[in-house]
């Protein structure tokens, strides 16, 4: 048997209203004059009949595909990055959009960028969000320009869209607080070397609530090195080896953290009892698993995302205020995430490996 096609005019039969009024409630159509009691009987009747809106018909008739693109830098196959996927794609849900994906290497040049764009818009999506795979400033793909776009853990240099960014100040400002707040004034910071917002504010923070707290900076307890475990743990050894160690240590990241705790076993101290420590990032798979469990700043990923495509839909509907969010960045707060890396500082001297 060949399945009978359902149409709006079937559902407006079963649910016992017109066809304008079904397609004012399946369209959202605004300032309609339809009850909500009318409005949850069409949604039913259409769920139960099966039945779907004409995407074709729709696109032909709005200029509109119903579908949005995501440029992503190795965010899709980053677990916990892929929040940001997650938040974009039920926001868009919620707005009966699509989510169209293209995945790129963080190490991909400008043409390379140019391409993927090139790509979405030949799939002709309603606009483009771009995410990045860490915060950073960036320019804009040619091609990028004209099209409704938001950029996600980036800002945009020209200033041309709006953008979304994790508050690194803040976050800093969090993870030493709570070092501090448990006693500890000799606090050492594992940084990042490279130069982006993400290093720079970090630092600000840790400088920041040291000055609040009355604590003077030592520049001798912050080092510099690449975000990953081995440098984290190279970083730890040779700050915990001073002759007055600190009792803490506010880590970049958790894979820096993860390295810190390798430092800390190997010189015979217990984390935390002989040594706390925090990190950032709220990588699950490293945070949660360390033993004991990291407390670290979680990035709102999930967050990020679902800001941009409201902020997208904004800016596909042309709203002023939408546009005038390009000025600059948006910040998100970046919470604490309390485990059981922190406690008091112990008396006495800590102990380090002979030299």
């Amino acid at each position: 048997m060949v399945q009978k096609h359902i149409g709006i005019r079937d559902v407006a039969k079963a649910a016992g209203v017109s066809v304008t009024t079904v397609s004012h409630v399946l369209n959202s159509t605004p300032y309609s004059r339809t009850s909500e009691e009318t409005r949850r009987r069409v949604r039913e009747t259409a769920s139960r009949l099966g039945y779907g809106p004409n995407r074709m018909a729709q696109g032909l008739r709005t200029q509109r595909s119903g579908m949005i693109g995501l440029l992503s830098e190795e965010i899709a196959t980053t677990p916990h990055a892929g929040r940001i996927i997650l938040g974009a794609q039920e926001t868009a849900r919620a707005h009966d959009l699509t989510l169209v994906i293209i995945n790129s290497g963080r190490d991909a040049n400008d043409e390379n960028h140019r391409a993927d764009v090139e790509a979405l818009l030949n799939r002709q999506v309603d606009g483009i969000l771009y995410a990045t795979m860490y915060h950073r400033e960036l320019s804009l793909p040619a091609n990028l320009v004209g099209t409704p776009a938001v950029l996600i853990d980036a800002s945009d240099r020209a200033g041309l869209v709006p953008s979304v960014v994790p508050d690194e100040v803040g976050g800093a400002i969090s993870a030493v607080a709570a070092l501090i707040e448990a006693g500890h004034e000799k606090i050492g910071f594992l940084n990042n070397i490279d130069d982006v917002p993400a290093t720079r504010g970090r630092l600000e923070g840790y400088r920041a609530v040291l000055a609040a707290a009355g604590l003077s900076f030592d520049p001798d307890l912050v080092t510099s090195s690449a975000s990953e475990t081995a440098s984290g743990y190279i970083s730890a050894l040779s700050l915990l080896r001073h002759s007055q160690p600190p009792t803490a240590l506010f880590c970049y990241n958790d894979r820096m953290a993860m390295g810190a705790y390798r430092a800390a076993a190997e010189l015979g101290m217990t984390v935390p009892a002989d040594l706390s420590i925090v990190g950032f990032d709220n990588q699950e798979l490293i945070a949660a698993n360390l033993y004991p469990a990291l407390t670290t700043v979680a990035l709102p990923h999930y967050e990020m995302g679902a800001w941009a495509v409201e902020t997208l839909v904004g800016l596909m509907a042309g709203r002023e205020e939408y546009r005038l969010l390009a000025d600059q960045p948006t910040v998100l707060s970046c919470p604490l995430v309390v485990r059981n890396s922190i406690a008091p500082p112990r008396g006495g001297e800590h102990p380090r490996s002979k030299d």
